[in-house]
């Protein structure tokens, strides 16, 4: 009788064992994440488009992102690299494809020289990560993730998400302020 009560312990405990994270919540399919505020690092490819006055552009986009230096590849519709904006302790720079080179101190000055405006590109990565300290949400979705949002002037429309757990990351964004508009459809995330 002993053999046979430590049998089922034993197997109690090794099937126990086998549960190492909660379970996704029903309907939600896609991996696990860390609170938003948590992701430090990322990479990333998808879609831009930017719409500002009549101007039109679209590029796909690579990014690896970290705390201490960002590297972003854009590229035209068949592929062909386009720029490369790389930031780190010593600055950013953009690289465009007949290889000039425009370099600054920080990314909201090099996209001051390039666009004549300067884009909030220091805070963006939080912004894609739908982390919005100081943001003014202005409405939430059914699993309490931000749907819309105001910082620094811009209205983020966060119009999906890659699943419908709670801590899924959007995959889909639009960036509205003044005439610019901005939508970044986001194929993968990876985090490191």
């Amino acid at each position: 009788m002993v053999p046979r009560r430590l049998f089922l312990l034993a197997l109690a405990l090794a099937l126990g064992g086998c549960v190492l994270q909660p379970p996704r919540p029903e309907g939600s399919s896609g991996p696990q994440r860390p609170p938003r505020a948590a992701i430090e690092s990322f990479n990333l490819d998808g879609r831009l488009s930017v719409r500002q006055g009549e101007n039109r552009h679209h590029v796909s986009l690579t990014w690896h992102h970290t705390a201490a230096a960002d590297e972003l590849f854009l590229s035209g519709p068949l592929g062909q690299g386009l720029a490369e904006l790389q930031r780190d302790a010593s600055g950013a720079r953009l690289l465009t494809a007949d290889r000039q080179t425009t370099s600054a101190s920080d990314w909201e000055e090099l996209s001051a020289q390039v666009f004549g405006s300067p884009l909030p590109l220091s805070n963006l990565p939080r912004w894609l990560l739908a982390d919005l300290p100081g943001a003014a949400v202005t409405a939430w979705d059914e699993q309490g993730r931000p749907a819309n949002a105001t910082v620094e002037g811009w209205r983020i429309d966060y119009l999906d998400y890659e699943s419908a757990a709670a801590d899924a990351l959007p995959t889909l964004l639009e960036f509205h302020r003044d005439d610019m508009d901005l939508r970044l459809k986001i194929d993968t995330w990876s985090l490191e």
